[in-house]
Parts: C-alpha cells; structure tokens; sequence
C-alpha cells in the first residue's frame, strides 16, 4: 500500500501512486498509455467513464486489472436487449423463518453493488434499464420499492460501446451521456504493441497486478483532488471552450454554427475543471495549467456536442471542431479578456 504518514503529501502520494499503477497495469496490458492515464483521472475526479472500440482492444481486461491495482471490488454486467432494472439493482426476497413461520423481505443486491461496475456494451440493451444506471451515477444510491440503498464508496462505472455494430442497439440518450464525465476511445495497438501482446498472450508465463491502493486511500484522494486551487482565469478559459459549442449564441463562431446542431451544458465545465485538477495532481504538479483543460477538452465534450447531418457528411467529427475550438481560443489571460468575441461570450 502507498504510505500515508504524515509527512507524505497528497500530492507525493497520487504521484506515486499513478506511476506504481501504470507499472502494474503494463505487465498486463500492452500499450493504451493515454487511456489508462484519462481512465484515473476520471476515478480521482467521482466521475464515470463511457469507453467506446472495436472488439479485442483488452477493455475488459483493462478495467479489470485497473479494479486490481486499487484493491476494489469489480463487477462485469454484460447488456443484453432482455436484460431488467432488477438484473443489476438488485431485488427484494421474501423469505421465511422455518422456525416462527414469519416472513420478511430481504433485499439481495445486484451486481451494480461494487466499487468498479463495467457496464459491457452498454448500448445493447433498453432504454428502461439504462435509464436504472442514472440514479446509481448520479447519486450513488439505487431505489427499490421505497427503499433507498447506498451504494459502496468509491464507485465507479466504465461503460462500453461497439462503435462498428449497430444493428439491434439503443443509443445512449444525451441525457444518460451527460452523467459520463469522459468518453474514451480505445484505438488500435501500434505494431510493436501488437508484437508485444502476441508474444505475451501465446505463452506460458502471466503476469498480475497487485493492489497500490486501498478503498480508504482513493477515497482521500479524491478529496485532495478538489482542494487543488484553479485560478479565475482558467475558470474562465474553461468557460469560453465550452460556451463556443453552443450553436447559434452571442459570439459563437460561423464554424460552430455551421458545423454542430447541439453543445454542451454546464456540467461539461465542471468536469472539465475538475479533471484538469486531477490531472495536475497525477503528473506532480500542485496547480492547474492550460495544458491540462486543452488535454481533457476532447474526453469531456465529445460526446456533449451533435455533429450536423451535413457537417458529418463532409467528414467532421466532435474531434476535429473540439481542436478547432482550442485552435482559435487564446490561452493567454490578458488576449483572452481583450478579445471583442470573447468579452461578448462572457457578457452573454
């Protein structure tokens, strides 16, 4: 475990422990560096994580070995299109004492009861029992009956998606996106990395990871995340990429207009400022850079913006409008307030 002494600060500790866990995962997973990296900035921030690839990229195993590293509970709830709320909520019992005779009703908790739940191919399965993640994401508790249960801290939902298959599958609603505070994309290996898997996964020995990290420490952890300090202007800068992805506002640019049919709402913000404390804190720094708010602009707004049909036609993508954004946004406090676009977005 990572120590915890008093002279060890938060910031040696997440340190510390974002190396010691890149270190576990790479004797099991080959490559995928910048997915791992965004996948634990998402947990240091309470935030939930829609991972999206083709099949056999390791997601499952990724996650898996992630739920290892920290030492928490994991839980696999594959979607089906005849999967219920109840399958993964839980439900309540009737049982009977054989010896009074009495019954009662004993809640039996689903396999949502655990610190990393990955949702496997999310998208496969109704709308009402995706609809019974929101709560559960949300609020961290699920209601059954009139009965409300806690869910176990921390906890943690990665959801996945097969962007290839679309037949027989209910797309995520905006609004159950929203909850998500990244979509990832799990890309293809290069071809040493996949050199490497092939010749890792075809023999005999395996390697696994061992625990860096208790419950009680990533708990603590995500504590010290959100005391990190973020000065106005970043604030601010995180304001203006945002608030340009609102087709059709006050200062918004003729590409956005032209190009995005939807932007994203204030919680996009908020994720943005705190991942960027995260992952400040992950590389060792105690402050927040524009860096870091340009490095998680694509996972926190992805798939808050809607592409139009004519703009996705052409071949654009949230991705490429995203980078246009930053492109065209100076990071420079005092050129950022004395741009006449910006002072109008900010008076908006």
């Amino acid at each position: 475990m990572i120590p915890t002494g008093p002279a060890t600060s938060a910031l040696e500790k997440l340190h510390q422990a974002r190396n010691r866990i890149l270190e576990q995962l790479s004797r099991v997973i080959v490559g995928q560096h910048q997915v791992v990296e965004e996948l634990l900035i998402c947990l240091f921030s309470r935030g939930h994580c829609l991972l999206e690839g083709v099949p056999g990229l390791a997601k499952t195993l990724m996650v898996s070995t992630l739920a290892k590293s920290l030492d928490l509970s994991f839980s696999r709830i594959q979607f089906t299109p005849d999967l219920m709320p109840a399958d993964i909520l839980g439900t309540d019992v009737l049982e009977e004492d054989r010896a009074t005779g009495n019954r009662q009703l004993r809640f039996l908790e689903g396999p949502l009861f655990a610190n990393i739940v990955l949702a496997d191919e999310i998208n496969r399965t109704p709308p009402k029992t995706q609809a019974a993640l929101l709560e559960a994401m949300q609020e961290r508790q699920v209601s059954v009956g009139r009965i409300r249960h806690r869910l176990v801290d921390p906890f943690f939902v990665l959801a996945t998606q097969n962007p290839i298959e679309q037949e027989g599958t209910y797309p995520l609603p905006e609004a159950q996106q929203d909850r998500f505070m990244f979509k990832v994309f799990v890309r293809y290996p290069t071809f040493d990395e996949e050199f490497e898997i092939a010749r890792r996964t075809t023999g005999v020995a395996t390697d696994d990871a061992e625990p860096i990290l208790a419950a009680s420490d990533i708990i603590a952890l995500q504590k010290s995340v959100r005391e990190v300090p973020v000065s106005d202007h970043l604030i601010r800068y995180c304001l203006a990429l945002v608030r340009q992805t609102r087709a059709g506002e006050r200062g918004v640019p003729d590409f956005v207009s032209d190009q995005l049919s939807w932007g994203a709402g204030p919680r996009a913000v908020q994720f943005l400022v705190v991942g960027s404390k995260a992952r400040a804190l992950l590389q060792g720094r105690s402050h927040v850079t524009a860096e870091d708010i340009q490095a998680l602009a694509a996972p926190v707004l992805r798939h808050r913006i809607v592409v139009g049909f004519a703009a996705e036609s052409e071949g654009v993508t949230p991705d490429t409008v995203i980078k246009r954004i930053i492109d065209t946004t100076p990071s420079q406090e005092d050129e950022l307030t004395r741009d006449a676009r910006f002072q109008t977005i900010f008076a908006s």
